[in-house]
């Protein structure tokens, strides 16, 4: 493929297409299982390293695996389950707490006392199912932590629960085998009615927490909900029909109706109508469509009636690559998380030692029956330390903001980006694609008196440019089509590097490109052309000349527009502290023109892309913590060097891979979101360590029964689950305040003019 270093301007922005890795459509790719089916991969929201086939626990936490495709629908068959045995362990606790307690319960009613030993036996009658049915997946996910040395929250549960039950059994079958320090007035006491609340407000916790983070992927299933299941295809003799989404293959031609679902990435060919990007750009305003333009499939055709031709089918449509992005930004791990990791590795250990000094303080200095009160607080301890408040805190708050995001048109490839954005503090732009459309267009043409007039100029430009694919030969050709020029052909065309392109045009030959191009040449450029093509450029124009036959002809103004929600982004970025670089491969007065029109901190033009890798570098090494925006295949190396890439989303496939942020719609305010989400998400995920250790620094002494002395008050097992239980769906709802999150900054702003009305 030719390259063409056109004038000064060397940055090359080349649009893949859907086979540029190896890709010919959907039809073509092998099909993955679906979730639920044999062979679908399963994974750990908590720990993404954690892959298996078929649904199962983790072996790290315990939790229930989930899905790693994404689907339409939760799969809620464990939310089901746990909802199942939290209302049987509920209908069997309640009768065993009133036989336990029945005398606090219902005061006037000695149920001990009439029914004597025979409770006992009852209180075993409804724990045990209770303990046994309603409890076994918490045991069995305990008992799997001890098997694979995996220690964690179940571990706690189990261990809790077994102590309280085993020893009840026991002293129920044989009082006679506890020492003294176990016997009370009425004998050894048992503590059924303990081990099934227990139970029965952890299996609540389980229900409330699976509910909860069901939510955290309500985004990601609305995203989904936007793809039409149907869609209107017009056939070669054409008649219509209605055919499944899955049926389209490029190139079919297909209709869209007023207020449809546009059924996949596509350009229209007939009609014209505005379309309701919102849910995939964060774009409140619909966007006005006809011939030509690209739409992207999910968006909402609002009011005329469209024909598109299909560009992307099934996963390789934009809709189907940010649900993709965002299931894998949910499955990833924050550097913020490894904390919360090192310090669970320790924890249960450091649990279980806390319960064993509890039983032995309470067993050697309690009051009696010692021995019984050392088993309470010890079991007291086991419940109430659970880790699970900890281990939600970030995975929550990421996937949470993660798919927030989506719904603002920020994607996040991974936890770290949205670490790593909120802390940059200088923000590096490329200019073509990223502060302007990267549409350039031709606003002037100029002949000098041997070149006869501007269109004998334009046609030989356009001539060679026919070859190039450089973004400004699209300008300059559409030009020559604008006048209806008869372009000529070329012999011998040929792009020199960092100058132009040559050729031979009409029996001459032509030399289309900047200043040092036209002394190759042998082409004098008279001063007063010069000083002209200074100010050209000192409005934000691209200057290119053009010689023929070794005569200087004349030279052509492209300019490309500011995007109109650049100006206000800048501001916003600078009123956010940032400073702003822009780094592009444009000529230098064309840059300085844009920076100045912006208020850009520091313009660096005419960088190839190993130097706009340098730069990046050079930044980091004076200790800045660097953001680099860009879209086209030049930027990816410095998109890859940066603390955060940010890739335009209307850029490059390459720019997109190599960056850690996408935007969606390809403008800077899309920063100023994600740097307000990600500040958003830090806050929330502190908020959530904060909590969870707090809650467990407090919690486990009192439990251990350090307030006793003082107050005479012990902290039961039932009230320990039930906080446990709390706690978790505590952090899981503070999470879910990032589904409210609105950013400062809209989309929608002024345009933005040079001197003397030019769009610049």
């Amino acid at each position: 493929m030719t390259t063409d270093p056109h004038s000064p301007d060397s940055e090359h922005k080349h649009c893949c297409h859907p086979d540029a890795h190896g890709h010919t459509g959907e039809h073509n790719r092998e099909p993955r299982p679906a979730p639920g089916s044999p062979g679908a991969i399963y994974t750990c929201p908590m720990h993404p390293e954690i892959r298996q086939v078929g649904p199962g626990t983790c072996a790290i936490c315990g939790m229930a695996l989930e899905p790693a495709d994404v689907q339409a629908e939760a799969d809620d068959s464990e939310y089901r389950d746990m909802r199942r045995r939290f209302a049987i362990g509920a209908a069997l606790t309640l009768p065993l707490v009133v036989l336990a307690m029945g005398d606090m319960v219902l005061p006037g009613t000695p149920i001990r006392s009439l029914l004597g030993n025979a409770s006992r036996w009852l209180e075993l009658a409804f724990a045990t199912p209770v303990v046994a049915w309603a409890g076994w997946p918490l045991l069995q996910r305990g008992w799997h932590s001890v098997r694979r040395r995996q220690l964690n929250m179940f571990t706690l549960i189990g261990l809790g629960v077994s102590v309280a039950y085993g020893y009840s059994v026991l002293a129920l079958v044989a009082p006679g085998w506890f020492p003294r320090g176990f016997h009370g007035p009425h004998g050894v006491a048992v503590y059924f009615e303990a081990a099934g609340v227990i139970v029965t407000l952890v299996l609540l916790g389980q229900v409330l927490e699976l509910r909860a983070r069901s939510s955290t992927g309500a985004a990601i299933r609305a995203l989904l909900d936007l793809s039409p299941k149907m869609a209107r295809r017009i056939d070669e003799d054409g008649s219509e029909e209605d055919v499944a989404v899955s049926a389209i293959r490029q190139g079919d031609r297909l209709r869209v109706r007023p207020g449809e679902a546009i059924p996949t990435d596509a350009v229209v060919v007939e009609g014209s109508s505005a379309v309701d990007e919102a849910m995939v750009t964060g774009e409140p305003v619909p966007v006005a469509k006809g011939a030509g333009d690209h739409v992207i499939g999910g968006t909402v055709n609002t009011t005329g009636s469209l024909v598109i031709a299909a560009e992307k089918v099934g996963k390789e449509t934009l809709l189907a690559r940010i649900v993709q992005m965002v299931a894998q930004a949910q499955r990833s791990r924050a550097p913020i998380q490894r904390l919360a990791d090192r310090v669970a590795g320790w924890f249960v250990p450091i649990v279980i030692a806390c319960a064993a000094l509890a039983f032995l303080a309470w067993s050697l200095w309690g009051p009696e029956p010692r021995l019984a009160y050392a088993l309470l607080n010890g079991v007291a301890v086991l419940i109430i330390a659970c880790p699970c408040a900890l281990g939600l805190a970030t995975p929550m708050s990421i996937m949470v903001a993660t798919g927030r995001g989506a719904q603002l048109g920020v994607l996040f490839r991974d936890a770290q980006a949205i670490e790593s954005l909120q802390a940059v503090d200088t923000l590096v732009v490329d200019k073509t694609g990223t502060l302007t459309l990267g549409r350039p267009r031709l606003t002037q043409v100029l002949a000098t008196g041997s070149a006869g007039d501007d269109s004998l100029v334009l046609r030989l430009a356009a001539s060679l440019e026919q070859h190039s694919e450089h973004p400004l030969a699209r300008a300059i050709l559409d030009g020559a089509g604008e006048r209806n020029l008869r372009l000529a052909d070329v012999d011998g065309f040929a792009a020199v590097t960092g100058m132009g392109v040559t050729g031979r045009v009409d029996g001459q030959d032509v030399a289309f490109g900047n200043l040092k191009l036209m002394a190759k040449a042998g082409a004098t450029v008279a001063d007063t052309d010069r000083e002209r093509a200074a100010e050209l450029q000192a409005q934000g124009a691209t200057v290119m000349f053009l010689a023929a036959g070794g005569q200087w002809c004349g030279m052509l103004a492209v300019q490309d527009p500011i995007k109109e929600s650049t100006p206000a982004a800048i501001r916003a970025l600078h009123g956010a502290g940032l400073r702003i670089v822009m780094l592009t491969g444009d000529n230098r007065a064309t840059a300085e023109a844009v920076g100045r029109e912006l208020g850009i901190d520091e313009v660096l033009a005419e960088a190839l892309p190993d130097q706009k890798l340098a730069t990046i570098e050079r930044l980091q090494q004076q200790g800045a913590k660097v953001a680099m925006a860009g879209d086209g295949i030049n930027d990816s190396p410095a998109l890859a060097q940066a603390d955060v890439g940010i890739a335009m989303g209307t850029g490059t496939d390459v720019a997109m891979e190599s960056a850690a942020v996408t935007l969606v719609k390809g403008d800077l305010g899309g920063i100023v979101r994600a740097r307000e989400l990600s500040a958003a998400t830090m806050r929330n995920i502190r908020q959530n360590l904060l909590f969870a250790f707090g809650y467990n620094a407090a919690g486990v002494p009192l439990a251990a029964g350090v307030l006793f002395p003082f107050t005479g008050w012990l902290l039961s097992p039932m009230v320990a689950a039930l906080a446990m239980s709390l706690s978790s769906v505590s952090v899981i709802g503070n999470a879910l305040r990032l589904r409210s999150f609105h950013p400062t900054v809209r989309n929608r702003v002024q345009t933005t003019t040079s001197p003397g009305n030019i769009p610049v």
